[in-house]
């Protein structure tokens, strides 16, 4: 036999034939806690279905008090199906006390029981994870794609109508992106400079072809890293100021403005950084050709004893226009690039700061992925090409 040990709240008396469960007492709030243990152990000692009881003899006279609470514990105590033939059935409980225990029977067959929770298996959680990020890229690249096509319509519209240019904003871009970040630039590429020059040296040192490393930081500057690293920074600068200018006036309903009085946001926010990024990032290139080529002059000239005369004259006599035109026609393509994708993510903002961040990050990552995956497939077509 068991028994509560405050209240005689559920005793199981095993002393009748058949045995009988006796509820009673003040089945509230109050008793929750200790209603819950003592239904608790009963579940776990009776024998039944799913750890309930099959079908015993319940005895109600005893009962005292119901409310909301003890109503869900009776329902723990009985089952779903026993608890809603009592309320219809027993009569000798009080008729609210049934139309209680019927609407909780009601709201919990309606609201049903928790589905089981999922077994994770590592091999299907990549496999949905995999085709998560595939339908993202795929919806991305859509996005990417009409938006090139957006900005390509409005440049070349723009060209044959000079009251569509932008004159004081594409010049203002222009200092902002050119003018501001000159320093950095060469400062970058000339340490880059004088460590490929340093690299050089030990490297050619055990050939005894030393003299190349002029053509080693020339080679690489005019074709890869001045416009490759010229790029990589303007990603980080440019790209995530494009995206955070354009997504503050998304959230600020800015842009829905300009769409109301009848303007282009294309035309009036897209347009002029295109047009200044395409003007900026050559020149941006060039100064860092010039400065990563003088650092490895002045790696050349003091630990390797080639003097300025000598460098630049190595550098007359090996050196192809073509490697120039080569890394200098590569900037348009990754500032058109590079201005799409900030310009794409600062429209997608949703409209709160979080939102803005999170679009800044992306420009920043999708600008610098982009312009390295660009760069490759340049590098590969040139290769083939014999340039």
């Amino acid at each position: 036999m068991m028994r509560s040990t405050d209240h005689r709240l559920l005793v199981f008396d095993s002393s009748r034939s058949p045995p009988a469960l006796l509820v009673s007492g003040e089945w509230t709030l109050a008793n929750y806690a200790e209603l819950g243990r003592l239904v608790g152990r009963f579940l776990e000692h009776q024998p039944g279905p799913g750890g309930k009881p099959s079908r015993p003899d319940i005895d109600l006279t005893g009962l005292a008090a119901l409310d909301t609470a003890g109503a869900s514990r009776l329902l723990e105590l009985l089952g779903l199906e026993l608890a809603e033939n009592i309320a219809a059935t027993e009569s000798a409980m009080p008729a609210e006390r049934r139309a209680l225990l019927k609407t909780v029977a009601a709201a919990q067959r309606h609201s049903g029981t928790p589905d089981a929770a999922p077994i994770r298996r590592p091999a299907t959680d990549f496999l949905a994870s995999l085709g998560f990020y595939v339908a993202d890229f795929t919806k991305q690249m859509l996005l990417l794609l009409g938006f090139v096509g957006l900005t390509l319509e409005a440049l070349v519209r723009g060209l044959f109508q000079p009251s569509r240019w932008r004159i004081t904003s594409t010049v203002a871009q222009i200092q902002a992106i050119a003018l501001n970040a000159v320093p950095i630039v060469a400062l970058l590429t000339f340490m880059v400079g004088a460590v490929v020059a340093f690299l050089g040296a030990s490297a050619l040192a055990d050939f005894g072809a030393t003299i190349y490393t002029v053509d080693l930081v020339a080679l690489a500057f005019l074709r890869e890293f001045a416009v490759l690293l010229t790029a990589i920074l303007v990603a980080g600068r440019t790209a995530s100021a494009f995206t955070a200018q354009l997504g503050s006036m998304k959230a600020n309903e800015e842009i829905d403005a300009i769409r109301t009085i009848g303007l282009s946001p294309i035309d009036l926010l897209v347009s002029p950084r295109i047009w200044a990024l395409l003007v900026s990032l050559p020149i941006l290139t060039f100064v860092g050709m010039i400065a990563g080529i003088l650092g490895g002059a002045v790696v050349c000239a003091f630990a390797l004893d080639i003097s300025p005369t000598m460098f630049l004259t190595i550098f007359k006599r090996d050196v192809e226009l073509t490697h120039f035109l080569l890394g200098m026609g590569k900037a348009p393509i990754f500032a058109y690039v590079i201005a799409v994708i900030g310009c794409l993510e600062g429209f997608k903002v949703a409209g709160s700061a979080q939102s803005v961040g999170e679009h800044t990050t992306s420009a920043v990552v999708q600008s610098i992925f982009a312009v390295i995956l660009l760069d490759a497939l340049a590098a590969l077509f040139f290769m083939e090409m014999g340039w």
